[in-house]
């Protein structure tokens, strides 16, 4: 039974521990089959307590067992006792097991806070009065290493050259582990100019715990930009095998220029005169180039600047190609067309122009630009739909011209002119009449025609009453008019006077007075008639009335007679009433 589980342990060993350790049980193998012993192995992290029960049955003449280990040259030491009888527990004066060890009744041995010095061969001794059994225990201790960090790490990695990327470390690891290096969660394999890997480990003398490091070479690529680099340690513990990942590293990755770009601010459409170009060169490297030479139309010298050359002020003729290439590799160029674009306009005439009625005046707008310009012309702010053209001036042509133009393409590149004309001319009068329906009053008009406006008056010469002579129209165009309204007497002629700075205009009109006293006097007639009729009417009433009462009296005497004087007696009566009162 022990043969089979010794032959399985040391099976198990070989492949499982580090070259190190496989030799070391595999050499304690050799030696407890020497012996003809059986043994086991326990395994412990570091810090915890070590568990080894003695596997053997306890005899009934059992006196006392004991717990002892082996040092290296095979000399025993002895560790713990323990009676059968007294049930009583003895630690041997051991410095490096004080107060860490404690003996069970059934003679397990724990030894609390394991260390690596504790990786050693165990032997429990049951001692009866005629025999000793002993029963081997191989510890093995294990020590988790430290998550593996990447140091040293290098600033950036150059194309095409072997660089140092940096240091994977893992620390405080028993037994030592292994470090490996992946790009991008591949492993990278040494291979001769670009990949170099150079690994080594150092062990504490006091803890006896290894601090592995890994250093990197690498030749890098353009594929590596953004690539993420990590190292890991592979590492044994109490139950097999394990790995812990390092952190990501990602690294600048420098590479030369392999083109050259130009570019143009503002963008190349929109430019126009009296701006400012600013040109900007790119290279495609990492760093990129900080300096480049720029190459102006007709000018076959190079400028060297920054990234950047800035033309101010540009004028028409800076329109052409434009270049820039590297400093120290000039075959390396980009370039690129310019036009700056312009506007001209030219309105003949133009300002403030002054003309008289009926003249002729050319207008032209002349339009020069870098493409075609659409053109408007507006008067007094009003869009007309073609451009004026003065054969016979009026006065409604006077007003406010103004002749624009625009690249619709290049935003605020718009020109303007504009033409003030003042057409002038001498008053020009013409008079109407007209007869108020009742004919008891004319009115008189006096149109008048001319600029600067003219200035009117009036002069009435006969008599005839004036009834309104304030009222006057609004100025329009050169034109208005005066009214007055009249009522006259006899014969009488209105004069209208119309004078600018150009001249002063008189003008007369005869206005009769028959028509209206014709319709008067036969007013008047009809009102004397029937004042006349009236009179008549009430001279024949006042007649008939008389005779009626007339023969009314006649015929009422005889009536009357008789009661004569009952009413002088009534009269006489009220007369004395009177004179009392």
């Amino acid at each position: 039974m022990y043969f089979c589980e010794i032959k399985k342990t040391v099976h198990l060993r070989f492949h499982s521990l580090p070259v190190t350790t496989s030799r070391v049980a595999f050499s304690l193998s050799l030696l407890f089959l020497s012996k003809g012993l059986g043994w086991s192995t326990v395994n412990s992290a570091y810090g915890d307590t070590i568990v080894m029960p003695c596997r053997l049955d306890v005899p009934q003449n059992l006196m006392f067992g004991k717990w002892k280990y082996e040092n290296p040259d095979g000399s025993p030491v002895f560790i713990a006792f323990r009676s059968s009888t007294k049930k009583s527990v003895q630690y041997d004066d051991v410095p490096e097991y004080k107060d860490r060890l404690s003996l069970s009744e059934n003679y397990t041995l724990s030894i609390s806070n394991a260390k690596i010095s504790d990786q050693r061969r165990f032997v429990c001794m049951l001692v009866t009065e005629d025999n000793v059994f002993e029963a081997p225990t191989i510890v093995n201790v294990f020590k988790q290493p430290s998550k593996p960090e990447i140091v040293s790490k290098a600033p950036f990695l150059e194309t095409e050259q072997l660089k140092k990327l940096g240091d994977c470390v893992s620390k405080d690891s028993y037994p030592a582990g292994n470090l490996t290096w992946y790009r991008s969660g591949k492993l990278l394999q040494p291979l001769e100019g670009v990949v170099v890997i150079n690994f080594k480990k150092e062990m504490d003398p006091i803890t006896q715990l290894y601090t592995m490091t890994s250093s990197l070479e690498y030749k890098t690529t353009k594929a590596d930009i953004q690539m993420p680099f990590t190292c890991s340690v592979t590492y044994y513990g109490p139950s097999g095998q394990k790995t812990l990942h390092s952190e990501q590293a990602v690294f600048d990755i420098y590479y030369p220029t392999e083109q050259v770009t130009i570019e143009v601010l503002p963008p190349k459409n929109a430019i126009k005169e009296g701006d400012n170009i600013t040109l900007r060169c790119l290279g495609n490297g990492n760093p990129p180039p900080e300096e480049f030479l720029f190459y102006l139309p007709g000018q076959p010298e190079g400028i060297r600047s920054s990234n950047t050359y800035t033309l101010t002020d540009a004028r028409r003729n800076a329109t052409g190609e434009y270049k820039c290439s590297l400093v120290d590799e000039k075959s390396m160029i980009a370039s690129t067309a310019i036009t700056v674009h312009y506007l001209d306009l030219s309105l003949k005439p133009s300002g403030e122009v002054t003309k008289q009625i009926g003249d002729t005046l050319p207008v032209s707008c002349t339009i020069s630009a870098s493409r075609n310009a659409t053109v408007v012309w507006m008067k007094d702010n009003i869009r007309l739909r073609s451009s004026p053209s003065f054969a016979s001036l009026h006065y409604q042509d006077a007003g406010n011209y103004v002749c624009e133009t625009a690249l619709q393409e290049v935003e605020g590149l718009k020109k303007r002119e504009s033409l003030t004309l003042i057409v002038e001319g001498k008053p020009q009068i013409k008079m109407t009449k007209k007869t108020d329906p009742s004919g008891l009053s004319k009115t008189i008009i006096c149109h008048v025609e001319g600029f600067p406006k003219p200035a009117i008056q009036w002069t009435i010469t006969g008599s005839g009453s004036v009834i309104n002579q304030t009222e006057e129209s609004p100025y329009i165009n050169g034109r208005y008019y005066s009214k007055i309204i009249i009522s006259p007497e006899e014969n009488v002629t209105l004069t209208c006077t119309a004078e600018n700075q150009l001249e002063r205009t008189v003008n007369s009109l005869n206005v009769s007075a028959n028509e209206n006293r014709e319709k008067v006097n036969d007013q008047a007639k009809l009102i004397v008639g029937i004042v006349v009729g009236l009179l008549l009417a009430a001279l024949v009433a006042g007649v008939v009335y008389w005779l009626y009462m007339k023969k009314s009296k006649t015929a009422s005497k005889h009536v009357n007679k008789d009661l004569g004087n009952i009413e002088e007696n009534k009269k006489l009566e009220e007369n004395n009433h009177k004179t009392e009162a």
